[in-house]
């Protein structure tokens, strides 16, 4: 059970893949209800709109509250890394059920006070109708979201990908399926729901998904699911590490909801060019963030082990295989950059805003690639605090900034990207000056 770290391209690999594919499950839930819905009869350029606000909201809620997984993924696999894992057999079950109340309020307060949030995007009249009712069905899945990604946190800790794969390919496929069936329905059988369609099949997809990810975890992890008291010990350093995710992820949202608020405020055609770069942004990100999964798997393994020279190996390997990734994903794009856009859309207005940032988000993927592989690196070291500070960093004297520059010239969604691409910068840079002064010479 307990294998030294395989640094090889075979072993990085063995993790990585099947990590890229359930890594993606997410965006392809809202990246295929963003293709389906910007391609209905009734209100396409609104309902397009509509699904990219709500949706940035509930992946701002998802990104907050999920820091768990990271934390617990860290604390697995240093305890894994040292074969102690019996001395935190009964902290899975005490993360997801916090991770289960805490959602359940959220969700409470976030649907009293809907209509005041997505006023703040700068939503109005049938947009934010729309927002309004695709959100008060979508986020019902937002305990099963949680609760999946705690199980895939304990078995990436376990140096397992492989099945939070399986989970994803089934609500992948089963998102895909129902999204056609409610969206466009099913003559003599399912009535169009439109807007709404989509948003259960979020719902169904990720309820599907919650149940596998029990069963899985019951029968192929040493963990039950039986809530035990006291609480562990554990609980309280990734309660700390989570904490400080916490207050990561908000800045990070921060930068997320002043894109969508600035898009919104241009008009309709650039929120909805705006809601597809995001989400292929988005699919990219998660793509890459299989090899930011292995540094946050691997990373926490070693340092139980202390093996400091394999932890700079590692960080070198990953970027190299990441920034390959990120580069053919590009060049991919660009030779489809035309198809791509109408895939989403076939207003001439939406995909002209599109086409002239499309090639901004794809030249900044690399960046990208280096930025997440560090950040993953960073979590399964534990290193909250020092991510905390640098997404307040980046946003705050990056990403803004640029954005309000790039705004006071009437720059656009063009202000939003060089925004964003800043942002990676400080990311990326800064990680790596930081881990070379921690790590580099550790063994020396």
């Amino acid at each position: 059970m307990y294998k030294e770290s395989d640094l090889s391209f075979k072993g990085i690999n063995r993790l990585a893949i099947p990590a890229i594919i359930s890594g993606i499950a997410e965006p392809l839930l809202s990246i295929t209800d963003t293709a389906i819905v910007g391609n209905i009869d009734l209100n396409p350029v609104e309902s397009l709109a509509a699904v990219g606000i709500a949706g940035s909201f509930i992946s701002a809620l998802i990104w907050i509250l999920a820091q768990t997984r990271s934390a617990i993924s860290a604390i697995v696999s240093k305890y894994f890394g040292a074969k102690k894992l019996n001395e935190i057999s009964s902290l899975p079950a005490q993360i997801m059920t916090i991770n289960i109340v805490l959602s359940i309020v959220i969700y409470l307060v976030s649907v009293h006070f809907v209509t005041e949030i997505f006023q703040l995007y700068n939503a109005k009249n049938i947009i934010l109708e729309y927002s309004i009712s695709y959100y008060k069905i979508r986020v019902i899945g937002l305990p099963l979201t949680l609760l999946i990604f705690s199980v895939f946190g304990v078995f990436r800790g376990l140096q397992n990908t492989f099945w939070p794969m399986i989970i994803s390919i089934v609500g992948v496929s089963a998102n895909v399926v129902l999204d056609f069936a409610l969206v466009y329905g099913v003559e003599g059988f399912i009535s169009p729901m439109h807007i709404e369609g989509a948003a259960w099949a979020s719902v169904i997809s990720q309820a599907i998904m919650a149940i596998l990810a029990l069963i899985l975890m019951l029968i192929k992890t040493p963990f039950s699911l039986k809530l035990v008291l006291p609480f562990n010990k554990e609980l309280k350093p990734i309660l700390s590490i989570s904490f400080n995710l916490i207050i990561r992820a908000i800045a990070l949202n921060l930068a997320l909801y002043f894109s969508n608020s600035y898009a919104t405020k241009y008009g309709d055609t650039y929120i909805a060019a705006q809601t597809i770069l995001f989400q292929i942004w988005v699919f990219f990100a998660f793509f890459v963030d299989g090899y930011s999964s292995v540094g946050n798997i691997v990373s926490g393994k070693l340092l139980g082990e202390k093996a400091y020279d394999k932890l700079w190996r590692l960080s070198i390997i990953l970027s190299k295989y990441s920034m390959i990734v990120a580069t053919i994903l590009a060049l991919f794009c660009a030779l489809l950059y035309q198809s791509i856009g109408q895939l989403f859309s076939e207003d001439t207005l939406v995909l002209e805003s599109f086409y002239s940032v499309f090639w901004l988000v794809l030249i900044m993927q690399p960046i990208n690639a280096v930025a997440f592989v560090f950040d993953g690196i960073f979590k399964g070291l534990g290193e909250a605090v020092i991510l905390r500070n640098l997404l307040l960093t980046a946003t705050f004297f990056g990403f803004i900034p640029a954005l309000l520059i790039g705004d006071y010239f009437d720059l656009k969604l063009t202000a939003i990207w060089i925004a964003f691409t800043v942002w990676m910068l400080l990311r990326g840079g800064i990680l790596i000056i930081v881990f070379r002064k921690k790590y580099l010479y550790k063994n020396t």
